[in-house]
């Protein structure tokens, strides 16, 4: 187990103890400092976030990876292109090997310019499944969202990850709350998953807690117990398995077939058990946004079933038998984005 993985594993124990995690909570302090800090200078005006001119909806969560923004992202996405609005989604780029401090259309809704191991897996994902959606990557949200509205003629902006990126205001914060990790072991980096404390949810509009279980019922309830709790009106993501298609010809998989599971994804268990309907001899883990070599997958004899976000990267290795699972999120979009009068909620909050 490298430390990578050993340190997320403590994220999600309630009862992590022992000197290494005691050294993680020492450490979190500082995180804590340096993250509490920058909320305050924004809360406190000292710092002001900069406007573009477009409606901003941020995308994002209180803990680190895994909690299942990409597919709300484009759900959001797709919404407001069939509203015949401009939608770019800007995104960091992490795991790509852009250089994220220029502005790099990765798709501007027509064309696609860069493959997955340039563009990251997410937002290549993201240009893929999404038509009239442009795509953006750069550190800088501001600058890549001025040039997305300039040169792009955007009107709506999705902030992919961008709750804490509070240098940018937005007239929508959403943040998503994992239905079966919710905030692990409720301590900060490095010794729990969270990026900020709970003060964080004062700057919410939306929270979605998204169920990642054919059965929804936890999330359902869990909805009404954190709308109650934090004042804010709360919705459910339902995620669930759809099918697996072959990721080179898009040939349908069998129910019942027999599969390595494979994935580099920031809750790899989670999909796993979105794979009940198929045989699954065994299961090959790698680190979040891994990049595929040949020499990863050579040893796996028969099909392998895999996320889409994995199969981006894998495509690229041309090996004929990966199957990637589809997945379907319902989600009203309408509801999240409108109040009960029908007229958008901008937040003047930063």
């Amino acid at each position: 187990m490298n430390l990578k993985t050993r340190i997320t594993k403590l994220h999600y124990d309630k009862n992590a103890h022992g000197m290494f995690f005691n050294i993680l909570r020492f450490a979190s302090l500082f995180y804590g400092l340096g993250s509490g800090f920058k909320n305050f200078l924004y809360d406190k005006n000292i710092l002001k976030p900069k406007r573009v001119n477009a409606f901003v909806i941020s995308i994002g969560n209180l803990t680190t990876g895994g909690v299942g923004k990409t597919p709300v992202v484009a759900e959001l996405a797709r919404y407001f292109v069939e509203k015949g609005e401009r939608v770019a989604i800007i995104s960091r780029g992490y795991g790509g090997k852009l250089n994220n401090k220029k502005v790099n259309v990765i798709s501007d809704g027509i064309n696609l310019y860069y493959k997955a191991d340039m563009a990251g897996d997410e937002p290549y994902w993201l240009a893929v499944n999404l038509n009239m959606c442009a795509v953006l990557t750069c550190a800088d949200r501001v600058k890549a969202a001025e040039y997305a509205i300039s040169e792009l003629g955007v009107t709506k902006i999705i902030l992919d990850d961008g709750f804490q990126h509070r240098r940018m205001a937005r007239d929508l914060d959403i943040v998503l709350v994992d239905s079966e990790k919710m905030f692990g072991n409720e301590n900060l980096l490095p010794a729990g998953p969270l990026r900020e404390g709970m003060e964080g949810f004062k700057r919410v509009d939306r929270l979605v807690i998204v169920s990642k279980n054919v059965d929804h019922s936890r999330a359902e309830k869990l909805a009404r117990i954190m709308e109650k709790k934090q004042g804010i009106s709360t919705f459910v993501a339902k995620v669930e398995p759809d099918y697996a298609y072959n990721i080179i010809t898009g040939e349908l998989l069998p129910k019942d077939t027999t599969v390595t599971a494979l994935s580099a994804i920031g809750q790899p268990e989670q999909f796993y058990q979105f794979l009940k309907d198929y045989d699954v001899v065994q299961t090959v883990t790698f680190d979040d946004h891994h990049q595929y070599a040949a020499d990863d997958i050579s040893s796996i004899e028969g099909n392998i079933i895999t996320t889409e976000k994995d199969a981006v990267k894998l495509a690229l290795l041309q090996r004929p038998d990966i199957y990637a699972l589809k997945l379907k999120t319902v989600l009203d979009i309408e509801k999240l984005c409108y109040n009960s009068e029908g007229i958008k909620q901008p937040d003047n909050r930063a």
